[in-house]
C-alpha cells in the first residue's frame, strides 16, 4: 500500500499527477490519499500530524509524503523506517517528530535519480516513483544518513492549532494523553472543559476532546468551533487552572 500525504490540495492536478506515476510504476499496489490540505507549506504541523494518522496503517506501508516549501533547493530527498513503516519525502523537518517518537528507526538518503527532474515538483518525479520502487521491493540507491535537525522549538507535544477541518474542528499537536481530562484549556481568551462526546455538551458549546486519533480537538457541538472561537492556524494553547 501506498500513502499520500501533502499539501497539494485537492482543487488542481497535481496529485492526479502523482496517481498517474504511481499507476505507472507500481501498477495494482492500492493507493490512500490521507490527506492533501495540510496547512500550506506548514512543517511543522504536517510533523505533529503525521505520527498519529501513521497508526492506522499496516506495518509494510509506504507513505509519500511531500511538504515541500525548499523543493529544488538544497535540502535532501530521505527514506525513513520507522515502527516498520516506510517513510519518503524531503529532510526538512516533516519527519522529525516521528522518528523522536519512534523506537527504532533508520535514515537513508536518496541518491537515486530519474531523468527527468523537474525544479518544482519532485513529489511527482522523484518521491512517488522511490515510493513506488518501495512498495515493489525495488530498493533505490541510497546511503544511510542522519536527518537534519530542525531548527527552532520542536516540543514533545505542540500546544497549537495545526489543522482545522471543514467541520470547524480545531486539531492541536498535542498528544491527549498530556492532558488530565481536568484540565482547562485557555485559547483565544476562552477557557474550554474537557467533555467525552459532541452531545455531553449544549448545542453550539465549545469543548475540548480526545480526538479518534488520539489528539487535542477543540469541537463544539453541531457548531463550527473555528469560526466561534475566531481560531486559525498556529494559535498557541495554554492550559490553566479553573
Amino acid at each position: 500500500m501506498i500513502v499520500l500525504y501533502t499539501d497539494f490540495g485537492v482543487a488542481d492536478p497535481y496529485v492526479g499527477q502523482i496517481h498517474a506515476v504511481l499507476a505507472r510504476e507500481a501498477p495494482g499496489v492500492p493507493i490512500v490519499d490521507l490527506l492533501h490540505t495540510v496547512p500550506d507549506f506548514d512543517i511543522r504541523a504536517a510533523a505533529y500530524l503525521l505520527p498519529a494518522f501513521a497508526t492506522e496503517f499496516p506495518e509494510g506501508t509506504v507513505f509519500a509524503c511531500v511538504v515541500d516549501p525548499g523543493v529544488g533547493g538544497d535540502r535532501r530527498a530521505v527514506i525513513v523506517h520507522a515502527e516498520r513503516r516506510w517513510y519518503v519525502g524531503p529532510d526538512n523537518g516533516l519527519f522529525h517528530i516521528l522518528v523522536r517518537r519512534s523506537t527504532c528507526a533508520e535514515t537513508r538518503i536518496i541518491q537515486w535519480r530519474p531523468e527527468r527532474l523537474s525544479s518544482s515538483f519532485h513529489g511527482r518525479d522523484l518521491f512517488a516513483p522511490v515510493a513506488a520502487r518501495l512498495a515493489r521491493g525495488n530498493w533505490p540507491a541510497s546511503i544511510a544518513g542522519d536527518l537534519i535537525t530542525p531548527p527552532g522549538d520542536w516540543p514533545e507535544d505542540w500546544p497549537a492549532i495545526a489543522y482545522i477541518d471543514h467541520y470547524g474542528n480545531a486539531v492541536t499537536g498535542l498528544r491527549a494523553r498530556s492532558l488530565d481530562h481536568g484540565a482547562t484549556l485557555l485559547i483565544g481568551g476562552q477557557k474550554l472543559r474537557y467533555a467525552p462526546t459532541f452531545s455531553a455538551v449544549a448545542l453550539g458549546r465549545p469543548f475540548w476532546h480526545e480526538n479518534s486519533n488520539g489528539l487535542v480537538e477543540i469541537s463544539a457541538n453541531q457548531g463550527n468551533a473555528a469560526r466561534i472561537l475566531e481560531l486559525r492556524l498556529g494559535i498557541e494553547v495554554s492550559v490553566v487552572d479553573g
